[in-house]
């Protein structure tokens, strides 16, 4: 069993108590640089077993970068919003569906948020979020 497996198992559990009404599963994608540069998307990897405990269709290419945007690490708030601005765009259709998009860390939620939008735009009925992790703003982000 892999880490993705082990923490798609943990989650399962919690989603099923929130009893969200979810149609699919779309994890955020990597840009091509950071994908070719580390070989896999680690949110996906938690992604596809999740939707597979919990008997979702799971969407791989849900979402797609319209555009390459920098690390956000060390980004302001304001800056990783304006880094993510429509970023992102629908990779299969979403019309009346309830998505839960998935990444691995929010720190502000401008990637989140960002990727709601386009899903929203697209025909997206509701979008829920959830994460692996949360960073805390007392580890180095700036409000600005």
């Amino acid at each position: 069993m892999s880490l993705g497996d082990s923490l798609a198992a943990q989650m399962a559990s919690f989603v099923r108590e929130l009893r969200w009404p979810i149609d699919m599963i779309i994890p955020i994608p990597l840009g091509k640089q950071r994908l070719k540069e580390r070989g896999y998307n680690q949110v996906a990897m938690i992604a596809q077993p999740l939707a597979l405990a919990l008997d979702l269709k799971y969407a791989s290419a849900g979402l797609v970068r319209r555009k390459e945007t920098r690390s956000q690490v060390g980004l302001t708030k304001s800056e990783r919003r304006e880094n993510v601005h429509s970023a992102f765009q629908a990779g299969v259709d979403v019309t009346d569906k309830i998505i839960l998009v998935m990444d691995d860390v929010s720190t502000t939620g401008s990637t989140l948020s960002s990727s709601a939008e386009a899903l929203y735009s697209s025909g997206a009925k509701d979008v829920y979020a959830l994460t692996v992790a949360r960073a805390l703003p007392h580890h180095g982000l700036q409000h600005a």
